[in-house]
């Protein structure tokens, strides 16, 4: 059956496209842990949207009510700066992490978990964000098609005669090479 394709289909050129290919938007995402500073802003704005009191009433109650709004603000504020700031990631998440926390105490259980989980998820995935990673490989890539196993013992002629083949060398117990007698 000559000409045709193997029963399985055309075999993948793989999964990233050049990056000539991809559009500007695509190659901001990639080059940032977008992800992260995603969650972490969407947290922040989840927990400032579950307050129920007006400004009034938190200037009133004092700085138990401002922190119930800064937080959640901070959290926003950088998840902003991990999007358009990436090289001080690490600071930002982990000062991110601290501030989701310390929403359980300040602004309702920290939006009801959500905001608070939002924002402890996006610091994490920011903080083990690696840049310019090779794209991972699968094992059959990796390894490539199966070879046939070498054998042990006396080496074949290969057919190269003369004088101008190198000298064997042998290593010593002290690790000197010595030339083979």
């Amino acid at each position: 059956m000559e000409g045709q394709e193997p029963v399985g289909g055309p075999e993948p050129t793989g999964g990233q496209q050049p990056v000539a290919e991809q559009d500007a938007f695509t190659r901001w995402v990639y080059g940032r842990p977008f992800f992260g500073g995603l969650w972490l802003t969407l947290g922040g704005a989840w927990i400032l949207l579950t307050m129920k009191a007006s400004v009034k009433v938190v200037l009133h109650i004092g700085m138990q009510g401002v922190a119930g709004y800064l937080l959640p603000t901070l959290m926003v504020l950088l998840g902003l700066l991990i999007l358009f700031s990436p090289e001080q990631r690490l600071f930002y998440s982990i000062t991110g992490v601290l501030i989701s926390m310390g929403t359980w105490i300040t602004s309702n259980l920290g939006g009801f978990m959500v905001g608070l989980l939002l924002g402890v998820a996006g610091s994490v995935l920011t903080f083990g964000w690696l840049p310019e990673q090779d794209p991972r490989v699968s094992r059959r890539e990796r390894h490539g098609p199966a070879r046939p196993a070498t054998q042990d013992g006396p080496a074949t002629d290969t057919g190269h005669q003369g004088t101008d083949t190198p000298t064997a060398q042998t290593v010593t117990a002290a690790g000197v090479p010595r030339a083979a007698q």
